[in-house]
Parts: C-alpha cells; sequence; structure tokens
C-alpha cells in the first residue's frame, strides 16, 4: 500500500481456460485462507469459475495475515485529506494486480457479501480506472441508522455482544469468557444496559464495545463511518444485492444503491430477492422458513443477474444490461423487473388504525379513545415464541407466524377484513403514529402482517398448512427519542399525545385476494433490541437498574390524532414479470 503496510492476497489463477481474463476480487475481515495451494472456492454462479475468471482474496489491514491495524468501519477519508482508507487501500490493490498478475486483461471487479460488501462499496469511491464492475451484496452501510449495530437509533443487543465478543476479541491473549446458562431472554435480561454487561462480562477486552457504548447519537462518530453519504466519484458499474428478509443488512442494500444512484453517473443497479443475510450465495432460495417459492431464486440471480453483469462490464460482452431494478414480488412468488426503484408512478394508499382494533382505509371520523399496553422491562415484550428456550438469534424471526404474539397483553393487534382483490405494494413503508407515554422515553416496534384465510391451500415445504398463518412481511422498531432528529434526542412529556414518524425498509409484496393486512404494535422487541428504560436518560447503554420502570403506552386513533401505515401501490407495468 502507498503507506509501506503489505496486504496479504491470495490470487488463484485458472489452469485450463486459455487467454486473458478478468480479476474479481473479494476484501474481507474473515481471513482469505486457505493460504496454501487449496482453492478457496467461489460463492457466486458457477459460470464464473468455468469461463477462467481470476479470483483473488485479500485480507484487509489488521485481519489474517495482512499487516497495519484493523479499524471497525474505517471513516472515509474527506476530500483532500492525505492518508489511507478502504478506498485507498482498494486502488492501490487494483493497480497492483493488474500490473502484476499474468494473463488478466486489466479489468478487475470488486464484490463481497455483509463486511465484505462494505469494502465493496467502499472499494468503488473514487475508483481505480481499472476497477470495471463493483457488486456490495448485503453491504454493511450505516451502523446507526440501519445495519447491524442499530435500527433508527435502537441498540440490536443480542446480535452485537454474540459477534463482538468473537470477531472484535483480540488477536492475542484472553478472549471473554460468556456464560449463557438458560435461554437468550433469560441472558440479557439478568445482563441489563450494555455497560453492565461490559463490567461482568468483557471487562475491557473488547475496546470496541466501549465505543459504541460511548455514541449514543447520531453524531461524527457514525457519519464519518456511513457508507451511503461517501459513495462519490464512483466510476464502475455498481450492482447492489440485498435480501427483503435479511435481518442484517437489508437497509444496507437500499440505501447503497439510492446513494449511487444519486451522487454518480455510473451504471447502477438493484437486486432484492426473498432472502436471509447471504442466502443467494448459500441455498438455491427454494424455501426459507415457512414460505416455498417454488423456484430456485439464487440460481436465477446468480446465472441470470450476476454473471452476465460481470461478463457485460469485465469481459465487454454483448449481452443484455440488467434492468435497474430486479426484484422478487413476495406473496406472488416471481421476479419483476423495473425502470428504477421504488418504481415509477406508484399510488398511495393509507390504513389507519380504528376503533376495536380495526385496521382500514377510512380516516377515523369519530372520537375514540386510545389503545393501551403496559411495557415493562422486568418481562419484556419478546421477538419469537419460544424464547424462553432459544440458545440463538433466527433467521426465520423474519418471516415467522405471528399469531403466537397476537393474545399478549403487552402487543396492541389491528386487523383488516379480507382484500377483494391482489393488492401489490411497493417502496419504503410510511408509519406515522400518534402515540403517549406515562414514562419519558420510549421504543415503538410496528410489525406489517399478511393474514392467509382459514380456508388457504398453501403448504410450508415441511407439508404443513398455511391456513390461518400470520406472515410477518416487515417489522422494525423506532427509539423514539429520536422523532425529530437523531443527532437530538427528546424526552417525552408524559401522558402528551406526540407525533412519531418512520419509515420501514422497503418491500414489494401482494397481499392476495382473500388474504388481510394486519398490524401489530409493541413497546420492545427483546433481547433483539435493548431495553428502553422508558425513562429519559442521556445514554440508555449506560442505564442503571433504577432507571427502568414500567410505563403505560397509548396508541391514538381519532380525528385530531390519527395513526396510520401508508404504502405505495403498484399500478400494472410497462415491464411486467419475468
Amino acid at each position: 500500500m502507498r503507506d509501506g503496510v503489505t496486504l496479504r492476497t491470495v490470487v488463484y489463477s485458472p489452469r485450463n481456460v486459455p487467454g486473458r481474463h478478468p480479476i474479481l476480487m473479494e476484501r474481507t475481515p474473515y481471513g482469505a485462507g486457505p493460504y496454501g495451494a487449496d482453492y478457496r472456492g467461489f460463492r457466486g454462479s458457477v459460470k464464473m469459475q468455468q469461463a477462467g475468471y481470476i479470483f483473488a482474496w485479500q485480507d484487509v489491514r489488521g485481519k489474517g495475515q495482512s499487516q497495519g491495524d484493523y479499524v471497525n468501519i474505517r471513516p472515509t477519508l474527506k476530500k483532500g485529506v492525505r492518508g489511507i482508507d478502504e478506498s485507498t487501500d482498494t486502488y492501490d490493490t487494483v493497480d497492483w494486480l493488474v500490473k502484476h498478475v499474468a494473463d488478466n486483461n486489466g479489468a478487475v471487479g470488486l464484490w463481497g457479501i455483509s463486511y465484505p460488501g462494505f469494502y465493496a462499496g467502499a472499494g468503488a469511491i473514487d475508483s481505480h480506472p481499472n476497477l470495471k464492475a463493483v457488486s456490495p451484496q448485503a453491504p454493511v452501510s450505516d451502523w446507526f441508522l440501519g445495519d447491524d449495530v442499530h435500527h433508527n437509533g435502537a441498540f440490536f443487543l443480542q446480535d452485537n455482544l454474540n459477534f463482538i465478543s468473537g470477531f472484535d476479541a483480540p488477536r492475542t491473549g484472553p478472549r471473554p469468557q460468556i456464560d449463557k446458562a438458560g435461554s437468550e431472554y433469560d441472558f440479557f435480561l439478568r445482563g441489563g444496559s450494555e455497560a453492565s454487561l461490559e463490567a461482568t462480562y468483557l471487562k475491557g477486552s473488547i475496546p470496541y464495545w466501549n465505543e459504541l457504548v460511548d455514541h449514543p447519537n447520531y453524531d461524527e462518530y457514525w457519519k464519518d463511518r456511513s457508507l451511503p453519504n461517501h459513495m462519490k466519484g464512483v466510476k464502475c458499474a455498481v450492482l447492489t444485492v440485498g435480501g427483503w428478509f435479511d435481518a442484517e443488512d437489508m437497509w444496507g442494500a437500499l440505501n447503497t444503491y439510492r446513494a449511487t444512484e444519486r451522487q454518480n453517473k455510473a451504471p447502477n443497479f438493484l437486486v432484492m430477492g426473498p432472502w436471509y443475510h447471504g442466502m443467494w450465495s448459500r441455498t438455491p432460495g427454494t424455501t426459507f422458513g415457512d414460505l416455498d417459492y417454488g423456484q430456485d431464486t439464487s440460481r436465477y440471480f446468480q446465472d441470470e443477474v450476476e454473471f452476465p453483469f460481470f461478463e457485460r462490464y469485465l469481459r465487454g460482452q454483448s449481452v443484455p444490461s440488467p434492468a435497474e431494478a430486479t426484484v422478487f414480488e413476495t406473496g406472488a412468488n416471481r421476479w419483476r423487473a423495473f425502470s428504477e426503484w421504488p418504481p415509477k408512478g406508484l399510488a398511495k394508499a393509507t390504513f389507519y388504525l380504528g376503533e376495536g382494533k380495526t385496521i382500514g382505509a377510512r380516516k377515523p371520523n369519530a372520537e375514540a379513545g386510545p389503545d393501551r399496553f403496559v411495557n415493562d422491562p422486568a418481562a419484556p415484550t419478546p421477538y419469537l415464541a419460544d424464547y424462553r428456550t432459544s440458545k440463538r438469534r433466527t433467521r426465520e424471526y423474519m418471516v415467522d407466524d405471528q399469531r403466537w404474539n397476537a393474545e399478549r397483553a403487552d402487543v396492541l393487534t389491528y386487523a383488516d377484513v379480507p382484500f377483494p382483490q391482489d393488492l401489490t405494494v411497493a417502496g419504503p413503508i410510511d408509519v406515522d403514529f400518534w402515540v403517549a407515554t406515562t414514562g419519558t422515553d420510549m421504543d415503538l416496534v410496528v410489525k406489517v402482517i399478511d393474514v392467509y384465510p382459514e380456508d388457504a391451500t398453501d403448504k410450508r415445504p415441511s407439508g404443513g398448512s398455511m391456513a390461518g398463518y400470520e406472515l410477518n412481511v416487515k417489522a422494525d422498531v423506532f427509539r423514539a427519542r429520536f422523532r425529530n432528529s437523531f443527532e437530538r434526542p427528546e424526552a417525552f412529556v408524559p401522558g402528551r399525545p406526540t407525533r412519531v414518524r418512520f419509515k420501514m425498509n422497503d418491500l414489494l409484496h401482494t397481499f392476495r385476494k382473500g388474504h388481510r393486512l394486519m398490524v401489530q404494535v409493541q413497546g420492545s422487541w427483546f433481547p433483539l433490541v435493548d431495553q428502553n428504560p422508558n425513562r429519559f436518560v442521556p445514554n440508555i447503554s449506560r442505564a442503571k437498574p433504577e432507571d427502568y420502570q414500567k410505563a403505560t403506552i397509548s396508541i391514538y386513533h381519532d380525528p385530531r390524532h390519527p395513526s396510520s401505515v401508508g404504502f405505495g401501490v403498484l399500478r400494472p407495468s410497462p415491464v411486467g414479470p419475468r
């Protein structure tokens, strides 16, 4: 690298495919081994191996066998500032590869999933002239607004402790020992705040944990590490990939695509499939949880989108360019192609919460008291049914049947009548609620659910019936102290109706004729998300035991305080199903 640091890079060239070939590289913090003669294996389309691509893997700075110091989500250099970042390391690597690897054709591609997806996106910034195509897949993008560490300012407790205690443990020396006897729900309930977990288990062994704790608001620390804000100077083609049921980096895929489109003129494409995190590289993508798509969605993506993309931009092959957006329509189980995302010409459909736990298209026109539930930090609302026995965070919670949740006293459930015809919704979901709390802070968890009719004939992959199934289509949490600003949190005035608005991640979903829309509302999502103590404190991660208190949360639905969820409705598209 330009500062003299050496990064360990492993290159595999084809033995039996003559000619000059493009180089496809992944930069990773997870180890570029094996470091001998064994072939690592490529997880994308097998067609790339058959076509004789040269594959390169690189340990990023401070990881694996590379020199230098590791920095989580290394900040991108500001314009005119000299130094190193992930963009300069990529630039220097591309420059070295095209000059030193035999039989390359001068074109380099860069790809990666999850954390390597971040490195792919960062590598496109101020691109090297020989970097022709980049595919950030499920990219880590902004760890405060929507990926991995926080969603809308709410700290994802379970994932972070489990990941950081291994990934960020020191290369040498003792690692933290965490005894999780019993369920993870009970472990985190005993553990308390993030500061308490540090004092009990981590004990200074992982400094990065304290970095997270020390930045409770969207300050410059987070903004400097936000990939979408820095996606500028992109001169190569970009194919961003994500999954509708990715519990970790769905926000990253959608917003990396949007930011690249907004800030550059390079060819820019989006793929969103019906997948969990990285599922398109691991399984055929035929089923997920209780959903059966009836087709190999992963193979379709790899062979019909990913491979032609790299062939076009790395070899100059005269294959068609991908559609601007190649998106899987859940509910209808089909791929669709659009000239932009969200699609042009969306109508607006707003569904209002109503009296008697109803939801419908009519705005409330009669006075009605709010619905209420008690949020109790001593018994927080769980995120999955078997929370008393579960010892891990499941992928399937993103699509789980929500019938187990509907009867809980700390969950409000609103349901519509069956749809008289199919309704296809697209783009982000607008949540616009009026709420109050007897405390001075609160979280708002909202779930959008597709309820199957009781006579549904759909089958689960296991063979069971989907009759009456309450499919979790989209769900997220919003830390309501950030209702007006992620930089400057505000306390609630107890008992005062207060408007809370936010956007949930995009979807493309068809509520089929006879299905119903359901919305569930709750105040905690534990232990997925850390507990809001219901009392406004400067830093929730440092809340003390006495800060946690019960609070009664009210959800309003009267003419002066209408609460709603809004969707973009897809009219018939000139670019139709595929």
